[in-house]
């Protein structure tokens, strides 16, 4: 399953580390985010809890950029 979330975050380079991170959490198949249109897509591993696996890329992604934002 594949979502859209509307992101907030300052650079290009802080948009590729949330995109890391994002991609090393548990659950995620893949993720892409989108700086010019601040949106990240996230493509779930099947049986993935979505709420729960979104609540981790949040944390990691804080990890590496603690002024971001994803709205989820």
């Amino acid at each position: 399953m594949k979502k859209t979330y509307k992101i907030e975050v300052d650079c290009a380079n802080c948009a590729n580390k949330m995109e890391q991170a994002a991609k090393e959490t548990a659950g995620v198949a893949d993720a892409t985010v989108n700086f010019m249109a601040l949106k990240m897509n996230v493509e779930f591993e099947e049986g993935a809890d979505v709420k729960a696996v979104m609540a981790e890329v949040l944390k990691n992604c804080k990890k590496v950029e603690d002024d971001c934002e994803i709205f989820l």
